[in-house]
């Protein structure tokens, strides 16, 4: 990542009024007074980074096409973000967080797909401190034993990913079910398709019908945007809920996790207790934006 400097422009104060003829003042105060002044340029470090999605997918008008944004440095104003118990209680407190550290003119977080919001989370949590993350609780899968582990997020790294295969400037992608041989358009989901699942889910969940959070079938319905070129969202709707196998869904959604860009968040994990070796998913607990210092 190359440090840079981005300058905010402050707007100009109204100047001052001249001095009245015949007030006797000195010189270099005089001078002074009637000085307009100048804009104040505020600075602060930042950094570039590089977009899981290469911005390959994105309109070209879209200033996110370029595959990087430039990220601030967070301050004690970011931290005060991070602690408001009124944003905590709202679920927007990293929403917030990402809105007040981007700093590249034009962007729009409900434009960022997951991927690339994942990798400026990373990114943000790297620069205000530090790469290590822990000490983490992660259970033995083998020994059923608990172990503190600290984790290098120096070494997370975006995922390679084939761009040939794609359109540029266009999020949309195809897959064949393998069991009804339908033909499934849909697409890699944005931070504004997260807020909206969120919000259905949490609007379910008041309803208190006692049934679990249908998130799979949720999370389908916003992905797919047509079936065998059918885009009407009710057939859509009806063929997620009652007509989609099990298999078929399945290996729709083990072709999208390994055909998106995203950030490679896995760490190899080695028990303490038993030598078991796994590589994992890094888990993200409170700690990751409030380390214990």
């Amino acid at each position: 990542m190359d440090n840079q400097e981005q300058a905010v422009n402050i707007p100009r104060q109204a100047p001052k009024p001249s001095v009245p003829s015949g007030v006797n003042m000195p010189e270099a105060v005089r001078i002074a007074y009637n000085q307009t002044d100048a804009p104040v340029k505020q600075k602060y470090p930042s950094e570039i980074i590089s977009l899981p999605s290469q911005g390959y997918f994105y309109d070209e008008k879209n200033p996110l096409s370029k595959g990087t944004v430039d990220i601030k440095y967070m301050t004690a104003r970011e931290e005060d973000i991070l602690t408001s118990q009124n944003l905590i209680k709202q679920g927007v407190v990293l929403e917030r967080l990402l809105e007040s550290l981007i700093v590249t003119p034009g962007v729009k977080l409900n434009d960022l797909l997951i991927c690339d919001k994942n990798a400026l989370f990373v990114a943000s949590r790297r620069l205000a401190y530090g790469d290590s993350y822990g000490p983490v609780e992660i259970v033995c899968k083998k020994c059923g034993e608990t172990n503190k582990k600290t984790i290098d997020l120096a070494s997370i790294e975006n995922k390679d990913f084939d761009l040939s295969r794609f359109t540029r400037g266009k999020n949309l992608f195809e897959f064949t079910l393998p069991r009804s041989n339908k033909v499934i358009q849909y697409k890699m989901l944005t931070h504004m398709d997260e807020k909206a699942i969120d919000s259905e889910l949490e609007h379910i969940a008041k309803l208190g019908n006692g049934t679990a959070a249908p998130e799979i079938t949720t999370r389908l319905k916003y992905m797919i945007v047509a079936i065998d070129n059918n885009s009407d969202r009710g057939i859509i709707n009806k063929f997620v809920d009652n007509e989609f196998p099990a298999r078929d869904s399945l290996a729709f959604r083990v072709y999208v996790r390994d055909n998106t860009p995203n950030v490679d968040m896995g760490f190899n994990f080695v028990c303490d207790s038993c030598s078991h070796e796994e590589r994992m998913d890094i888990p993200l607990g409170v700690s990751f934006f409030w380390p214990n210092s």
